[in-house]
């Protein structure tokens, strides 16, 4: 078990925290009921004898339940507790609260209501069992603060069995993020995700899923360099299991440096203070350098733009520039998986998500967002690569393009909603 004690540093955030999460009632989040129940005959229709009529319609087309229950609008988040945020492995029910924060996230930016669930199950196998067996509640899986190796093993086989989106957010919603700063970053400094010499530090499931999706868009496999805690990866070790043979580098460099000297780009999602100003000192000219680690970067900011002045970085926190942060994609994400009754979130999909958060943060920003963080103007730069989180037209934007993906690709079983903008404008 992880040692999550909190130090002293941390001791007035954790009481703030605490306080935040007991009261005035224990938790983050509850139900609301949806249809008038003031009345015999509310209650009659709510429950007992009308409930009866859509309970035959749905036995006899297992469809209807997206028109007469909540199903269509519900999604669960489930974790086995491997790898809770920063904190590892915690266990199932520590996991509650992240899991909670999640639903509160859902539901404020894209109007999507979360079950939380928190599966004790050691072994791989018995998590798909469980999720498979509760699927038909729900309109979507989030899978979420799943160790890897089992998290692609996991989702792979819930994909293939069930019927409706499954999606590990660690993995693609990290890396989608990633995918549309990282575009937009090159751009700024006059490169190309095909020819850029990348390296990722941390090998598991949000590394090794923007290398397949960053692939997926044009990278050059022979250009990326993915580090683990044995050095970097590549095709001479023999302790490689599939998913890291499936990033391993045919290169003579052993070690983080050597893979850093040369580098276009610096992508971690490892651990605090692993870059030394050195090995930014060696990159390429104009890096682009995204150190997610959380709290504490892989390089904190300060250290990095004292070392170089021709970098654009990206951290995983809001007190910097450019945060790479999950929540910019999955709700909205969902939104329009949901909103056309997509079978799956397939990779079109994705790359759609990427590019329409690629492409909003070349438009005008609106008011709202420039009075949320005091700022007089923001515009596409090296300090803005990203939109922020609290930009109401992420729903708007992205939300259709992954609906759009979703017909155009086949696995969408609904119409195109009518509160959307034409098709043909997305």
């Amino acid at each position: 078990m992880t040692d999550i004690r909190p130090t002293d540093a941390d001791a007035d955030i954790n009481k703030a925290a605490l306080e935040y999460h007991a009261k005035p009632v224990p938790g983050k989040i509850g139900i609301t009921i949806t249809k008038p129940t003031d009345s015999q005959a509310d209650l009659a229709l709510a429950y007992t004898p009308g409930v009866a009529a859509p309970v035959r319609a749905i036995a006899a087309d297992p469809g209807l339940a997206y028109k007469y229950t909540a199903k269509g609008n519900l999604v669960a988040v489930v974790t086995d507790g491997t790898a809770v945020l920063g904190l590892g492995n915690t266990g199932a029910l520590a996991g509650k609260p992240v899991m909670e924060g999640k639903a509160v996230l859902f539901k404020h930016f894209a109007g999507i209501d979360v079950f939380d669930i928190e599966v004790d199950a050691p072994r791989p196998q018995e998590f798909i069992e469980t999720v498979m067996r509760i699927a038909p509640t729900f309109g979507g899986i989030n899978l979420e603060d799943i160790a890897a190796p089992h998290c692609f093993e996991i989702e792979q086989a819930l994909i293939e069995q069930l019927d409706i989106p499954v999606f590990h957010d660690d993995q693609h919603g990290t890396a989608i993020i990633i995918a549309a700063g990282l575009l937009n970053a090159l751009e700024i400094q006059g490169k190309q995700l095909e020819t850029a010499k990348i390296v990722v530090l941390g090998a598991g499931a949000a590394g090794i899923a923007a290398v397949r999706l960053l692939c997926s868009m044009g990278a050059h496999k022979d250009h990326i360099m993915v580090i683990d805690r044995k050095g970097v990866i590549h095709t001479g070790r023999k302790d490689l299991n599939i998913y890291k043979w499936g990033v391993a580098a045919d290169t003579d460099k052993r070690t983080l440096a050597e893979a850093m000297d040369g580098a276009d780009v610096f992508i971690g999602v490892s651990g605090p203070d692993l870059i030394s100003s050195e090995m930014l000192a060696s990159m390429a000219d104009k890096p682009v350098v995204f150190a997610l680690s959380n709290p504490v970067p892989e390089i904190r900011p300060e250290v990095a733009c004292r070392t170089r002045d021709d970098l654009v970085m990206a951290t995983g926190r809001s007190d910097y520039p450019n945060q790479v942060n999950n929540v910019l994609g999955f709700p909205f994400i969902f939104r329009g998986t949901l909103d056309v009754r997509a079978s799956r979130i397939n990779e079109a999909m994705q790359i759609a998500a990427v590019h329409a958060l690629k492409n909003l943060t070349h438009e005008p920003v609106p008011q709202s967002v420039l009075d949320a963080y005091g700022l007089d103007s923001l515009e596409s730069g090296p300090d803005y690569i990203l939109p922020k989180p609290v930009d109401p037209r992420l729903r708007h934007v992205i939300s259709p393009a992954v609906a759009k993906a979703a017909i155009k690709t086949g696995v969408a079983r609904g119409a195109w909603p009518a509160d959307y903008p034409p098709i043909e404008e997305v």
